[in-house]
This record gives structure tokens, sequence and C-alpha cells, in this order.
């Protein structure tokens, strides 16, 4: 089940670097890195939150689900 972190593209339209992002949202600038690359396992609802209320936007502007050739069809 693939999930595609699409941060990097709300920080480039919103004109944001990664650190400025960190520091308005209270992570490390790293964990701001690590979930721009996918490499989390998983994000708390308040770090998503806070995220979303920065940049201005929805979790759906961040998230993205799209199946890959080995996800079943729905049923």
């Amino acid at each position: 089940m693939p999930i595609v972190v699409n941060l990097d593209v709300m920080l480039a339209r919103r004109k944001m670097r990664s650190r400025e992002l960190a520091e308005r949202v209270g992570i490390t600038e790293q964990n701001i890195s690590l979930l721009k690359s996918g490499k989390v396992r998983g994000v708390r609802f308040d770090t998503l939150a806070r995220i979303c209320e920065v940049l201005e936007c929805q979790p759906g502007d961040l998230l993205e689900f799209r199946p890959g050739p080995d996800d079943p069809p729905d049923a």
C-alpha cells in the first residue's frame, strides 16, 4: 500500500524551506527530511495537523495513495 508524501511540493508552493517548517511546527529538520522522503512508518495526527496549519493545506494535499501493480483491485 504505497503512500506518497507530497510535502516537498507543498513547501515549494508556499515558498518555504524545511528549516522554517520544522521551527514553526516544533519538530527537527531531520524529521521533516525523513517525512519528505517517505522513510517514516507513521506520523502523529497532532504533527500532521500542525504541518497543515502552517502550510494552510489539508492532509490530502500532503499524502496520496498510489496503488502498485501488486495491490489487489477493489472488491
